[in-house]
């Protein structure tokens, strides 16, 4: 059984989670609190499993708990926010000191919306109370079900003339905000071109590209369509949209694209890894980071058999090692690396 414990200042938010998580038979609300003091007390009290945490709340705002908490007693936490700038950035500076994964609190018709967004919540609690906290170093601080094939997407994405220049493709969900930071910052600033996809809604990819450009040394950009993949700059899917690779005249440039999800998400790792391996082929490396599910181990797949390197991020540094045995077990892997490595291995593969 789950133990989790429900913090928001909200009492029809606490209502509505508690509602979504009776339904199940291995999650047990065990306390709600409407703001730290009390969610301190609880704590100690009951001990929970996993801990739902609103961003704004009266007398302690949810980020100074959560870093209290994680040097009190490290535990998972799934935060709940607002989708606006303010709580995008907020959402970031969460993940960064050690909370697990996030939901987006509607803006309105809150109890239906909820409801929308109950088999998420769940899914979620009941990844986090598996997850691996000790996975790095903190940074420092600044739906849809169906399954659709990935050529549906990229049906208009032929193959093309394979581009001769180098290019590094990075698929990340849970967990991945704070690896990705972790390999970008590491990297020199005339590193190959790179094209990242972070399963993140919509509102939120501005805002981590942001963050990232303060902590780097290459460029660091959120997606527009026709935008030139280039040395020492990373590029960043927009959430919501397809990122793929294509290749120009000049070089290699991203398009942004609607569709339907792929793997339930949008953007998908795998469009991204499939049009890479159709556009760049050997001159690709693919790197599959920690995440829920098993979104990029086809396209790594791909990539590999197309003559790239391919690299998963090892068990040990992952915080849900779910993607990347994935593409392990299909044998898409080229090498299995502990996230500190993955930055040196990039740098080798360049040279």
């Amino acid at each position: 059984m789950i133990k989790v414990l429900i913090v928001d200042d909200s009492a029809l938010v606490r209502s509505i989670l508690t509602s979504i998580f009776e339904r199940t038979s291995d999650i047990k609300v065990v306390a709600t609190a409407n703001d730290p003091y009390f969610a301190r007390d609880k704590f100690k009290k009951f001990e929970p499993d996993v801990i739902t945490l609103d961003i704004e709340m009266p007398k302690m705002d949810g980020l100074t708990f959560l870093e209290k908490l994680m040097n009190y007693k490290p535990t998972p936490v799934i935060m709940i926010s607002s989708l606006t700038e303010k709580g995008a950035e907020a959402t970031l500076k969460a993940l960064a000191l050690g909370a697990v994964d996030f939901v987006t609190k509607p803006r309105m018709d809150i109890e239906s919306n909820f409801e929308q967004l109950a088999s998420e919540i769940i899914e979620k609690v009941r990844m986090s109370a598996k997850a691996n906290l000790k996975r790095v170093s903190p940074a420092p601080v600044i739906h849809s079900d169906q399954k659709i094939l990935i050529d549906d997407v990229l049906q208009s994405h032929k193959r093309k003339c394979v581009g001769k220049e180098p290019v590094i493709c990075i698929g990340a969900s849970t967990g991945g905000t704070i690896a990705i930071e972790n390999i970008l910052k590491e990297l020199p600033a005339n590193i190959p071109g790179i094209v990242v996809v972070q399963h993140m809604p919509q509102g939120f990819t501005k805002a981590f590209s942001e963050r990232l450009n303060q902590f780097t040394k290459i460029e660091v950009l959120e997606a527009v369509s026709g935008m030139d993949v280039k040395q020492g700059r990373a590029i960043i899917a927009v959430g919501g949209k397809h990122l793929m690779l294509q290749k120009g005249i000049k070089g290699y440039f991203v398009d942004v694209k609607d569709g339907p999800p792929v793997n339930r998400h949008k953007p998908s790792v795998d469009i991204l890894f499939r049009s890479a391996a159709n556009t760049a082929g050997k001159n690709a490396m693919g790197i599959i980071l920690t995440g829920m599910g098993d979104d990029g181990a086809k396209g790594l797949k791909d990539l590999y058999d197309n003559g790239a390197f391919t690299v998963a991020q090892d068990e040990k540094t992952c915080t849900v090692f779910g993607m990347p045995r994935a593409a392990i077990e299909i044998g898409g892997v080229s090498r299995i690396a502990s996230l500190p490595l993955i930055p040196n291995l990039i740098m080798q593969w360049r040279s």
